[in-house]
């Protein structure tokens, strides 16, 4: 087994594994670590992973250590040229009437090469515009394509829920959100502006009870199903899983509402 931590380069980019190498570390951590390309400095969003060698594609490549005063100050450094850098490339997405929607930049820890970040509806040809930003800032130029979570992380907010976004504040990774799961927690009938984010995407909370919804409802009939009640035979028109009721229409005019527990199929 080996240490390992998760790091993540910039807010949009996904999560990965090196080895803690004996070091010490917290969330929030800045290190710098050693990747194919280079050394590379990230923030640690897990800590003490214990994973399996055995079972990994390739091994981990190590943490080198926690930023230093000079790395932190080069760091710095790489934000305060950020401003400039998203003007100039804001101008020319104009210039070239491109389709695209700039959202961010980030340096490389060496400063060689540059990624800029954006958002886009259509397919685009940017190679014009790699060639300008290259001759302008003499540096390697990558753009990459981010979904609209990405932008709610790196812009952050409040939910319908009056709390900060889930995905700025904690949330690691994008798990895949289904309208199985709002129509599973009887909250489609309340209204798309209900069950979708900042982002314009199902809410991520609705992963969160999802195996609690999907238990509560082994013993609940489907809607449909014919019951026996002590009122006589039925048929089921609705249920509410967290209350554990159904409520049951016995002909055209009579409905009642019973808990699952006295009702028989």
């Amino acid at each position: 087994m080996v240490k390992a931590a998760g790091v993540r380069f910039y807010l949009q980019d996904k999560i990965y594994n090196f080895s803690q190498n004996g070091l010490e570390l917290v969330v929030g951590d800045t290190v710098i670590v050693e990747t194919e390309l280079g050394q590379e400095s990230g923030e640690v969003v897990i800590v003490n992973q214990e994973l399996d060698e055995n079972k990994l594609e390739h091994p981990l490549r190590p943490i080198l250590r926690k930023a230093n005063n000079v790395d932190l100050e080069r760091i710095k450094k790489y934000e305060s040229k950020k401003k400039e850098g998203l003007e100039f490339c804001k101008k020319e997405i104009e210039r070239h009437k491109l389709p695209m929607k700039l959202i961010d930049m980030s340096y490389s820890f060496d400063g060689s090469k540059i990624t800029f970040y954006f958002i886009s509806e259509a397919r685009v040809d940017f190679r014009e515009l790699v060639k300008n930003l290259t001759r302008y800032f003499q540096k390697s130029i990558r753009l990459q394509q981010i979904g609209s979570r990405d932008v709610a992380r790196n812009f952050g907010g409040y939910g319908i829920c009056g709390r900060e976004l889930c995905c700025k504040k904690f949330l690691k990774k994008f798990k895949s959100i289904s309208t199985n799961m709002a129509e599973k927690q009887q909250m489609v009938s309340r209204g798309s502006e209900r069950i979708t984010g900042l982002c314009n995407r199902l809410l991520c909370c609705l992963a969160y009870e999802e195996e609690t919804y999907e238990e509560l409802d082994k013993n609940m009939p489907k809607i449909g199903t014919k019951v026996k009640t002590d009122k006589g035979v039925g048929q089921v028109i609705s249920k509410n899983i967290l209350k554990q009721t159904v409520e049951v229409a016995l002909d055209q005019e009579t409905r009642i509402t019973l808990p699952v527990s006295e009702i028989k199929i």
